[in-house]
Order: C-alpha cells, then sequence, then structure tokens
C-alpha cells in the first residue's frame, strides 16, 4: 500500500512538473504566433500601399512601348507575366531593369488600356485603385 501510495505521489509531482513545463512552451508559441501575425499585417499593409504604375512611352512617330512597374510587390512572377502579356497582345515582352534598378516589363505596343483589365482578371488579388495609368511623351527637338 505503502508503494501504491508512494508511486501516486510521484505520478502526481510528475504530473505538476510537466505543466508546468509546458506554460513557458506555450507562452514562447504564443509569441511566435503574434509575431507571424503581425508580419503578415505588416505585408499586407505593405500590399495595399504599393502601387503598380502602368506607363505609355512614345518613341519616334506613332511608335510606342507600355512599360510596367511594380507587380513584384504582390508576389507576381515578373517573367510568367511578361510571358503572359506577350502571348495575350501578340507582341514582344520582356523583363529589364529600369534607372533605379528595380525589374519592370516592357510590352512593345501601346496596350496600357487593355493591359489594365488584363492584370485586374488575371491577378484579383491586385486592387483596382492600386494600378496607375501614366503617359510619357518624348519631347521634341527644335
Amino acid at each position: 500500500m505503502f508503494e501504491k501510495l508512494y508511486s501516486q505521489t510521484s505520478l502526481e509531482n510528475s504530473v505538476a512538473k510537466v505543466s508546468l513545463k509546458d506554460k513557458p512552451v506555450n507562452d514562447a508559441e504564443d509569441k511566435k504566433k503574434a509575431k507571424e501575425a503581425a508580419k503578415l499585417e505588416r505585408e499586407l499593409k505593405k500590399k495595399m500601399s504599393s502601387k503598380v504604375v502602368i506607363t505609355r512611352i512614345a518613341r519616334n512617330k506613332r511608335k510606342s512601348v507600355t512599360s510596367v512597374y511594380g507587380l513584384q510587390n504582390f508576389d507576381i512572377d515578373l517573367k510568367k507575366a511578361a510571358k503572359s502579356f506577350a502571348s495575350k497582345f501578340a507582341c514582344g515582352s520582356s523583363v529589364v531593369k529600369n534607372n533605379q534598378g528595380n525589374d519592370e516589363i516592357v510590352v512593345q505596343g501601346d496596350v496600357s488600356d487593355d493591359l489594365f483589365d488584363y492584370i485586374l482578371e488575371t491577378w484579383p488579388d491586385v486592387p483596382e485603385d492600386n494600378i496607375e495609368l501614366t503617359e510619357e511623351k518624348k519631347s521634341k527637338k527644335g
């Protein structure tokens, strides 16, 4: 009987120790989860504040190119997007570095309005308010 009582007491002590040991682990897990949630929230804010800029750039006479910048902020693979644009609009499209050293997509031809609609239907996680259409004209010499 004494052994039974002793074993029950030791069992209760071990259970008490286990529950005390688990508590700090749960606190650490809670802190990890809170950190992850905060990180996801920051990324979401960054996505919502970032812009996709579609610019029509005049080259010479009636030729133009369309530049798309900012898609990488929405976790879109630029090479796949460029290939998709090229097949959709039957033109040349490539990923190039701009003057600031950032990647952007250059599409041959004036497809800025169609590109706006195509981005909205292809990638629904890009909000319509975050897409900006601009036009850049070449200054005339003379």
